[in-house]
């Protein structure tokens, strides 16, 4: 269906737009403490907030809407799946797609985009996950915004793109081009035993910040190092352990490997972090007697 005026006249003033002063302001706005007191009722009734899952339920013990964004959930309010290589959702939201890594473009929220441009042009790294399996999560307002680790994994390497700052809509997605390959993200690599899985969070327009768990004070979010390389000295995570945070909502995408993990059959669209969305191929065959057929000398 062709795209109405309106849609278009939205795209159009995006890329008018000051992003970056907008979203600087936003973020200020978000930090700030003067209008905390109004922003956040009206925030949790427009979006029907459950407060009932926060750490912290009482709207007024929040300093700032930020605090609030990013509210910790109370013990509990997120269990983790069990079972011998179980795939943890890494956040609440809805899947938008998720499938195979292949030569075709993937998929995200209607936009298409390369696996190398999508990982800052890393052609190598997008080689080695050629054949795995991709799954993309959109974050709503109404969400909780804190990203968790799917499996668990030893932090090898992280990249970060400035790019655009584009909304991440439905319109916004359609109608530009690659937009999940233009947006700031963070790439987030882990080192497994059966290969690197990879974290991307993407940014959006009137997002203030992509915070990570490891992020050194006064270098987090834009001021931190565009590649850092850990050398396996970096911190180990152990599955569900929060890896990062939205300051304001966006996507995150999760690539595997080939031939690592089968997603859960039946999963819907809305899910929740922490919930089983696959398991690891390996304790499948296990589970069913049954090995990969060694190659023949």
């Amino acid at each position: 269906m062709p795209a109405k005026w309106t849609q278009r006249a939205f795209v159009l003033l995006q890329h008018l737009l000051p992003q970056r002063l907008l979203t600087a302001a936003a973020g200020v706005l978000a930090r700030s403490e003067l209008l905390a007191g109004v922003l956040i009722p009206l925030f949790i009734r427009h979006y029907r907030v459950n407060m009932n899952e926060a750490l912290h339920p009482d709207p007024a013990s929040y300093r700032s809407f930020n605090a609030f964004f990013t509210r910790q959930l109370r013990a509990g309010a997120r269990p983790l799946a069990t079972g011998a290589g179980a795939v943890l959702c890494p956040a609440d939201g809805v899947i938008s797609e998720s499938g195979m890594i292949g030569a075709e473009p993937l998929r995200a929220k209607r936009s298409e985009f390369d696996t190398a441009s999508l990982l800052g042009g890393d052609a190598a790294l997008a080689r080695q996950l050629a054949g795995g399996s991709f799954v993309t999560i959109y974050l709503s307002p109404r969400d909780y915004h804190r990203v968790h680790m799917p499996l668990g994994g030893r932090l090898a390497r992280t990249r970060h793109v400035p790019g655009k700052l584009f909304s991440v809509n439905a319109t916004s997605t359609a109608l530009i081009p690659g937009l999940f390959c233009r947006n700031e993200r963070l790439i987030c690599e882990f080192e497994t035993d059966f290969g690197r899985f990879v974290v991307v969070m993407v940014g959006a327009m009137i997002v203030a910040g992509i915070r990570a768990a490891w992020d050194e004070p006064g270098r987090e979010g834009r001021l931190r190092p565009p590649e850092r390389s850990f050398g396996g000295r970096g911190p180990q995570l152990e599955a569900g352990a929060e890896l990062g945070r939205f300051e304001l909502g966006s996507t995150v995408i999760v690539l595997f490997p080939p031939d690592t993990i089968k997603f859960a059959p039946g999963l819907g669209e809305r899910v929740q972090m922490g919930q089983k969305i696959g398991a690891l191929l390996a304790n499948e065959r296990a589970a069913q007697g049954t090995a990969p057929i060694a190659d023949e000398e």
